[in-house]
């Protein structure tokens, strides 16, 4: 039976009946009612759901849930299978403030290489800053076997191979009209059902996609953001930059000689490792940024150890000391330039020039990362519970108020998100100290901790994607159910939840009802979700506009 109608045939009895505030109502005082106690809710009404209506359906999907849906089109992606592309958008949806994590983690990795470089003067530190960047969303490998990565450094004959990788993977992806059309679509569609729902509180109350308006407006920063950093994420592309590079890299040799790198060996001194069996986490292989967050902690270590190259390179340099240790410094007549003469040497005057030895033993954990870390949590954090608690106010203080389906439905999916975002975090610390550790000496002992440390990566990776998925399908699912009038019963519109059965009512005729403070609640959670919003694609801006890139 329809709520109003059960109404009507037992407003001239008033036991069960209740007034805007819930209170009970007298016979005398009967016309001020505008509903009734959970209890009389469920004997009038049943326990089932209204009827819902395809029109109103239509409408709130249309206008709520679609543009979000097709905004997803416009995340970066790039790898190599299409299932993982796919599993990248769900992680998003899944876990808004991971995608936020990652995203602001590779900006602020990318400040602090800048950074670290901009105080050094030796040939090719600008290209290595941009390379570096660059092969961020990469599984970036660093070597210095066979003296690959101190005679890339060092050597005059690798003069070209840093500015033609760079010059390779200069390219960008960036504004087109179709992003741009889809999200001025969303934004558009958002703030004209936002202030048609605001003209009228009363209309379809119960179904109005005003929460779930808001608990998606987290994607519109999002999608800005990476369009803002435009990340290198086209697998095919990168790997073909690295192959061209492959035939320009040079190498000393003990004797002095000077050969190529391809002569030698397979090996290079910066690469891309797509063997699944030599990373700290499967995830480092998938380009798409979203999982940035699996390789930023061994991306920024292996950006520190190129840096460090540069470094004791520069520092040398500035001290005039040739590679080649019988020889003098030959002065230029140019101002910050460097004679070719004075960079030539056999392998091992080449490793002591940069102090690389072949195997380096140093901290797998990268200078301030960290701290690091911690910064990019915060923002990401406070859009996802921006948006998602400003759904919350909409239902919550929406009559009857209190803690509801609704409202259950949208903390849920905040704190899955959340823990999703922490169970893979964790997942790449814990997997990145297994590999680093992996080929070190080591006793029966600690060969035991470093595979239970690499169990517990690997669960706290296969169940933060598992609850993911969960998320995201619930996330759409919820949308649904309250377009569908699913949400529409007495147990639902009650508040039983948050009142308990004893004192949950459900109000019916809204013409008796105060919306003041509801239509206020809704203005304030509109403030909240978009000035979050607003201030993420700030700071991004702020950020992007710092680097190199």
């Amino acid at each position: 039976m329809a709520f109003n109608q059960a109404f009507s045939l037992n407003s001239l009895d008033p036991s069960g009946l209740v007034n805007g505030n819930g209170g009970n109502v007298s016979s005398s005082d009967i016309m001020s009612a505008v509903g009734f106690t959970y209890q009389t809710c469920l004997s009038q009404c049943g326990s089932g759901t209204q009827n819902p209506t395809w029109s109103n359906i239509s409408q709130q999907f249309g206008a709520w849930l679609l543009p979000y849906l097709a905004l997803i089109s416009q995340l970066p992606f790039g790898a190599r299978h299409r299932v993982d592309n796919l599993m990248s958008a769900i992680l998003t949806v899944g876990s808004p403030v991971l995608a936020g994590y990652s995203m602001i983690l590779t900006i602020l990795n990318a400040n602090w290489i800048s950074r670290r470089f901009e105080d050094l003067s030796f040939p090719n530190t600008k290209d290595a800053v941009r390379i570096l960047i660059s092969l961020q969303q990469s599984p970036l490998r660093i070597t210095n076997e066979d003296s690959l990565l101190s005679s890339l450094v060092v050597l005059p004959q690798n003069d070209e191979w840093w500015p033609s990788i760079a010059g390779f993977l200069d390219y960008t992806h960036t504004w087109s009209i179709a992003s741009v059309t889809s999200i001025a679509w969303v934004v558009i569609a958002y703030l004209l059902t936002v202030a048609s729902s605001l003209s009228d509180v009363s209309s379809n109350i119960n179904s109005n996609g005003q929460g779930t308006g808001s608990v998606w407006l987290w994607l519109i920063p999002i999608v800005i953001g990476w369009l803002q950093l435009s990340p290198k994420c086209d697998y095919a592309r990168v790997s073909k930059a690295m192959d061209n590079a492959d035939a320009m890299a040079f190498v000393a040799t003990d004797h002095g000689v000077v050969i190529k790198a391809s002569d030698l060996s397979e090996r290079r001194a910066v690469s891309i490792d797509t063997d699944t069996e030599n990373s700290s986490s499967n995830d480092e292989m998938l380009t798409p940024p979203v999982y940035n967050y699996a390789r930023a902690i061994s991306w920024s270590r292996s950006a520190e150890d190129v840096f460090n190259a540069f470094r004791i390179a520069s520092n040398n340099a500035k001290l005039h000391r040739p590679v080649m240790i019988s020889t003098t410094w030959m002065n230029s007549n140019r101002r910050n330039f460097i004679e070719p003469g004075n960079r030539k040497g056999n392998a091992s005057e080449v490793n002591a020039y940069c102090r690389l030895p072949q195997y380096t033993v140093r901290s797998p954990w990268a200078t301030d990362m960290f701290f690091r870390m911690f910064v990019a949590s915060l923002l990401p954090l406070a859009l996802q519970w921006a948006t998602t608690g400003s759904a919350v106010i909409v239902v919550y203080l929406t009559p009857t108020v209190g803690l509801g389906c609704r409202s259950l439905g949208y903390l849920i999916y905040g704190a899955l998100a959340t823990v999703v975002w922490a169970m893979l975090v964790m997942s790449s610390i814990l997997s990145h100290y297994a590999f680093s550790y992996s080929d070190r000496p080591r006793s029966p002992f600690s060969s035991t901790t470093l595979r239970l440390v690499k169990l517990a990566s690997n669960l706290l990776r296969w169940g933060g994607k598992l609850v993911a998925i969960v998320n995201a399908i619930w996330i759409i699912a919820a949308g649904m159910l309250q377009f569908t009038d699913i949400y529409d019963n007495c147990y639902c519109n009650s508040s039983v939840l948050g009142r308990g059965a004893q004192y949950a009512y459900d109000i019916v005729l809204l013409d008796g009802v105060n919306l003041a403070p509801t239509k206020a609640a809704w203005f304030g959670a509109l403030a909240l979700a978009g000035s979050t919003s607003l201030g993420f694609i700030f700071y991004m801006s702020l950020l992007t506009d710092l680097v190199p890139i």
